[in-house]
């Protein structure tokens, strides 16, 4: 019990919870401050609902907020594999916790463990969003907006009585001069109704593609992997179907409850006639096949140093024109042998290769790299390496030359 105590806490020992309740937080006592002045809860009845609703608000983002971290997204067992064994083959394996990955399930580099319904990581609420805790994680979204919308009505009208409160003075509108502004207390409230704004325009457009997803039934990871199925499906004349698009109504009942507990149990789904449960998997796999076959083997010739932006070492059109992506930047020394498998103008992504020992599994070491530390090899021939004299399997080339 006291682990789980500690775990809990130190949940909120990361720079995204912290700043996520500070927010809430300041808001949230600026606002009731500003509001005690501007239309005191006790003056009138409306005064009172006006109050009690953006109260509500706040404890309700707070609460949902709290649910969505603690409760997690829902981890797929360590070593998970399906009933029927027959369906090993329909289902993408994972090193990392040893087992198959159920449908619908990934592997989150950050939690280290195969998330079930995985969306994305949230740095915010420092865990993933994913079966288990979407509802409380859109609960979260939509309170947090409607506080904010709220709290900035409250905080912008408190700032012009107060900025105008003499001019109400001079013209004896005297029931309108309770607002009385400090320095601290009109920089404060200046930089709470900032804060409010911001949150109402970055939360409300998550709230907004969260919604999209509900309705649809698909992940942020889903969405990418239907878009690639379309593609493929089209290049070769047919046509993908979603297996778990059931309508708007009832995709919106697979998340929306007023518990917001998740519905069924994160390893079987109801899918749409034609589809079953390895649709989606089986089409994974194909696009994981075809993934292979465009990898491409690199070798490193200049260090690179992992950083995010290596304006030094690189030059600036590198760290100018980094991936648009929160995926890892590596180290790699030089004569270390990647596989690449997506390329940018001044990035290749890809994993390096590791000698396994007789005791572990060396860890995953993938991510984006600077173009610059490295030549493709390029695979020859055996009469082709006998004219150029170069060994039979591969030869060094420059990537832009191919």
């Amino acid at each position: 019990m006291f682990l789980g105590w500690y775990n809990s806490i130190r949940r909120f020992l990361h720079w995204g919870p912290l700043t996520a309740i500070g927010i809430i937080q300041s808001i949230t006592v600026m606002t009731i401050y500003m509001n005690s002045m501007w239309w005191p809860s006790h003056t009138s009845l409306w005064a009172l609902i006006n109050q009690t609703v953006f109260v509500l608000l706040s404890l309700g983002t707070g609460f949902y907020f709290v649910m969505a971290s603690l409760t997690g997204p829902g981890y797929l067992r360590l070593k998970w594999r399906p009933a029927h064994h027959s369906a090993d083959e329909q289902l993408q394996f994972c090193i990392v916790c040893g087992g198959y990955k159920a449908p619908r399930s990934h592997h989150c580099r950050k939690c280290d463990r195969c998330v079930i319904k995985m969306d994305h990581h949230c740095p915010w609420i420092n865990n993933c969003v994913g079966w288990a805790n979407h509802g409380y994680f859109t609960a979260f979204l939509a309170f947090a907006v409607l506080g904010c919308i709220h709290g900035t009505v409250i905080l912008g009208s408190s700032l012009y009585v107060g900025l105008y409160r003499d001019w109400y003075v001079y013209y004896g509108q005297l029931s309108k001069v309770n607002v009385k502004l400090t320095v601290s207390s009109l920089v404060l409230c200046v930089f709470n109704i900032g804060l409010a704004i911001g949150v109402v325009l970055t939360v409300g457009a998550l709230l907004v593609y969260q919604v999209r997803s509900i309705l649809n039934n698909r992940t942020a990871i889903e969405d990418w992997i239907v878009e690639k199925a379309r593609f493929r499906a089209e290049r070769n004349e047919q046509t993908f179907v979603y297996p778990y698009d059931l309508g708007r109504w009832s995709n919106v009942k697979q998340v929306i409850n007023f518990t917001c507990r998740p519905v069924g149990n994160g390893y079987e789904w109801p899918v749409v006639e034609g589809c079953d449960q390895y649709t989606l998997t089986r089409e994974q796999l194909a696009q994981k096949e075809e993934k292979r076959a465009r990898t491409r083997t690199y070798t490193i010739v200049r260090p690179a140093t992992g950083s995010w932006f290596p304006l030094f070492s690189q030059g600036p059109s590198v760290c100018l024109s980094p991936p648009l992506t929160d995926e890892p930047r590596i180290k790699l020394e030089v004569d270390d042998i990647v596989r690449v498998t997506r390329w940018r103008k001044h990035w290749l992504f890809g994993e390096k290769l590791q000698e396994p020992t007789k005791k572990t599994i060396p860890k995953r070491v993938r991510g984006w790299f600077p173009r610059k530390c490295a030549v493709e090899y390029i695979e020859l021939d055996d009469d082709d390496a006998v004219v150029s004299g170069v060994p039979p399997i591969y030869e060094l080339a420059n990537k832009k030359d191919v």
